[in-house]
């Protein structure tokens, strides 16, 4: 498609070139039929707009040997969404503070909730008005407002990307729309789906539901939007009974598997991300097979509909959703939407259309020529005259729930105030190319692009923003389906959720004691625990009996397993840790003591207090290790085990290279030391140490280790462990570690026969081929073990390699020192 639209437009370009504007203006291109059924009011600026104003059922397959008859439907609400824009378009013309000098127009296109007609719609509106016919010789659209479609809005994104069209949707809800790096031309005043599904697992929790069915239209927004659910509701132990996709305008087929799949399994919770017509049908046939008893969650695409309850109340009482955020009103707009008289809406075959389904009558002269909808227009009396629309109920005119049209409104504003920045620009001072402004009467799409990514304003006194995807921040209404005193639905707000808050979702739920049960596994009463079914999600197990000497006084008990403070081992660990940390300060002390002896001073005595300090802060880093594992305990254990080490090795690598150095720059004349003063020292320690600290910075923004239950090993057990996350980034922090010890060998290793009385490089050489063992013995340990004695490994690892350097480098000192006084000396250490 996008490659046909490129080469019409290269041809259109060379024959404009060849024969001269005034030619161009004689000749139109052929672009497909016609499209009689759009709205369009000139201005300075011309804003696009595609709304789903009609929607087809799938039909049967085409033949393609005759040309198919239209059977789409009329959608009331998305008539309501297209007259709010226009309402915005006009209230803003008629402001003096906004675009005072700058008048918008609109183009407005039925997308059918179609990929190709709407970009079809999208190609017509926004480049034939360069071809020169005079049917099309309209204002170019800069930017779109729409589609209500992630799909949609994803395929027009892709077509119109290429020419850096900004597409503003206002129901657009796929988490997949906020990736910039796609989709860089788009923006949204509706949340994206990532919030939404947050709360919808929160939600769940808070009654207990852990058993739910999830299913959705085969479509990006479902797809996409489930998968995001799965993952998190593992984080509140929620488990996915099933997953079921369906077509759009499914078949009767599709719909009895879909029920098959529903009376299979014993969850009485379906969410449904759908949009309405498929609920529709999806009720319809529960309501033939009378299947009833079932806790529906509506996703935002139908959490406010009031079409489906007019024929299925019984079955949806008691739903909940999450609605995006609700305007009380827009002043004017209940008039705007009313002011429709069979006599004013001949000329806009939308509302035409509409009049004539709502009152079932024929409009004479009407602008709607074609047969769309379920009547025919020769079986329909001539409309009276007389009919009004406060006469019946209709979507279009209803203004009590005003959600989509709100974003509508807020997408209208987002492009008026980007160009009234725009406006103000001052000349020197603009953000293109050497600081140039645009002109708001001749701009570029990318241009005003720029306006609208860095909007800041106020819509009915709401703040209105967005984050570095060109997402709003995401606010919800938790609506409770309820049957009012006529019968009709009573949508009742019970709670919200707002990402801005810290504790996000807030009920003022009153009905949580009515709410059905719907889990895999009734609770564990007293004197049993959990057992997990093998091969079955972990809501899903048996209860049985505390074995002989055990017993259980809470309900769901199982026995969770970590290497505790109070168990032996883990006493034992954290005695190890505690002595090895005291013995270390107990030689700093001693240093202290006699840091002007010759000993002292002959070892590097700042590299030598530095690594105590840090050998200290090894043997300590072995207790976050021990206790019960939470997200920042496991986000704080490797990153400190990696870098204290590293800090270790550092200065080991220090002190022998200063020892290397010390004994060549004897040579008369060397330079050598000059470059191997303290402060050099201390610039080399903290050098080797940033790379440890990039790494485990990498590894905490990418994929940091996290808490984690393991019932995998064993069916009545969790493991409370701490999971490295990116097992990349554990390897890495090991390895340079690994890397520094090499490094620190090989160079003790050269320096280990140089003519000293107390060679230091000698029992470094020792104290790195104990560190190898230690770890060497470590990896195929760590990779067979699983539990709490995983742990107790890892702690075992970092006392024994942090005690081997203490013992190898610093007992021979301080042996020397307490012991051995007459040797520490001067003329002692210079006798070789």
């Amino acid at each position: 498609m996008r490659l046909l639209h490129v080469i019409l437009l290269l041809f259109l370009s060379l024959f404009r070139g060849n024969h001269g504007s005034s030619a161009a203006l004689d000749i139109c291109a052929f672009l497909g039929e016609e499209e009689r059924k759009s709205l369009y009011e000139d201005g300075d600026v011309v804003i696009g707009g595609l709304f789903p104003l009609h929607y087809s059922p799938v039909s049967s397959p085409l033949t393609y040997n005759v040309k198919p008859t239209p059977n789409t439907y009329n959608y009331a609400r998305a008539l309501r969404w297209m007259q709010t824009m226009t309402f915005a378009i006009k209230e803003i013309n008629g402001r003096t503070d906004i675009l005072p000098r700058l008048k918008l127009g609109f183009h407005i296109r039925d997308s059918c909730d179609d990929i190709p007609v709407s970009l079809k719609a999208s190609f017509l509106q926004d480049e034939a008005a360069g071809l020169g016919c005079e049917a099309v010789n309209r204002t170019v659209s800069p930017v779109i407002i729409g589609d209500a479609g992630s799909g949609v809005s994803m395929a027009l994104l892709r077509s119109l990307g290429s020419f850096h069209i900004p597409l503003v949707s206002y129901f657009a809800s796929c988490s997949c729309l906020s990736n910039q790096r796609e989709f860089p031309t788009f923006m949204r005043t509706m949340p994206s789906d990532a919030f939404q599904i947050k709360a919808l697992a929160q939600l769940v929790r808070y009654f207990g539901w852990t058993w739910v069915g999830v299913i959705g239209v085969e479509s990006d927004y479902a797809r996409f939007a489930i998968q995001l659910f799965l993952q998190e509701s593992v984080r509140y132990g929620v488990c996915a009974a099933y997953t079921h996709f369906y077509p759009v305008g499914p078949s009767h087929e599709h719909i009895e598997k879909l029920l098959n799949v529903i009376q299979m399994t014993s969850s009485k919770v379906i969410i449904n991300f759908s949009g309405e017509a498929e609920m529709q049908d999806i009720l319809r046939e529960m309501q033939r097979q009378n299947l009833t008893g079932f806790q529906w969650i509506a996703s935002e695409a139908w959490a406010t509909s009031k079409l489906l309850w007019e024929n299925s109340a019984s079955l949806l009482k008691g739903t909940l959703g999450f609605a995006i955020q609700r305007a009380a009103v827009i002043p004017g707009l209940q008039q705007h939407l009313a002011a429709l008289t069979p006599s004013a809406i001949h000329r806009i075959a939308f509302l035409a259309e509409f009049w004539e389904e709502t009152f079932d009558c024929r409009l004479n002269g009407s602008a709607n020529a074609h047969n769309h909808g379920l009547g025919s227009q020769q079986s329909r009396t001539p409309c009276k005259g007389t009919e009004a629309l406060h006469d019946v109920y209709s979507p279009y005119s209803d203004v009590t729930q005003l959600r989509v049209s709100y974003n509508v409104y807020k997408a209208v504003y987002l492009v008026a105030y980007a160009l009234q920045d725009m406006s103000n620009c001052k000349a020197g001072e603009g953000p293109f190319v050497r600081n140039t402004c645009a002109d708001p009467k001749n701009f570029k799409p990318w241009q005003l692009l720029h306006y609208m990514k860095v909007a800041n304003f106020s819509a009915l006194g709401e703040e209105v923003n967005f984050d570095h995807n060109g997402d709003p921040i995401a606010y919800y209404d938790l609506m409770n389906w309820q049957t009012g005193p006529d019968g009709s639905l009573d949508l009742v707000k019970v709670g919200f959720y707002d990402a801005s808050l810290p504790s996000h979702l807030s009920e003022c739920l009153n009905f949580a004691s009515q709410a059905l049960r719907s889990v895999c596994s009734s609770s564990c009463p007293p004197g049993s625990r959990i057992a997990r079914r093998k091969g079955e999600p972990v809501c899903c197990y048996d209860c049985v009996p505390c074995a002989e000497g055990e017993f259980s006084n809470t309900t769901e008990s199982k026995v969770k397993q970590y290497l505790s403070y109070h168990e032996f081992m883990g006493v034992l660990l954290c005695a190890a840790s505690v002595l090895g940390a005291a013995v270390s300060l107990a030689i700093i002390v001693i240093f202290y003591t006699y840091k002007d002896t010759a000993l002292v001073r002959a070892n590097n005595m700042e590299l030598s207090f530095l690594l105590l300090v840090f050998l200290t802060i090894c043997f300590l880093v072995g207790l976050l290790f021990l206790g019960k594992p939470s997200e920042w305990l496991c986000r704080i254990r490797y990153p400190a085990f990696g870098i204290s080490f590293a800090l270790c090795l550092s200065c080991l690598l220090a002190k022998t290279v200063v020892v290397l150095m010390a004994f060549r720059s004897r040579l008369p004349g060397s330079p050598v030391m000059k470059w191997f003063g303290a402060k050099q020292q201390r610039a080399s320690v903290l050098l080797g140490t940033a790379v440890q600290v990039i790494i485990c910075f990498i590894w905490l923004l990418t994929s940091p280790p996290h808490a984690n239950h393991n019932t995998d090993y064993h069916s009545s057990t969790i493991i409370v462990e701490c999971v490295t996350g990116s097992d990349v980034g554990f390897w890495l922090v090991l390895g340079y570690i690994g890397v520094l010890a090499c490094m620190c060998l090989v160079l003790a290793f050269l320096a280990r026969k140089l003519p000293d009385n107390f060679n230091e490089a000698k029992f470094i050489t020792f104290s790195i081929l104990i560190f190898f063992a230690v770890w060497v013995t470590f990896i195929p340990v760590y990779m067979s073990t699983v539990g709490k004695y995983i742990v107790a490994v890892h702690v075992f690892a970092i006392l024994a390699s942090a005690l081997g350097l203490l013992l190898c480098i610093f007992v021979p000192k301080c042996y020397i020192i307490v012991l051995k006084p007459e040797k520490n000396s001067k003329k002692f250490l210079m006798q070789r």
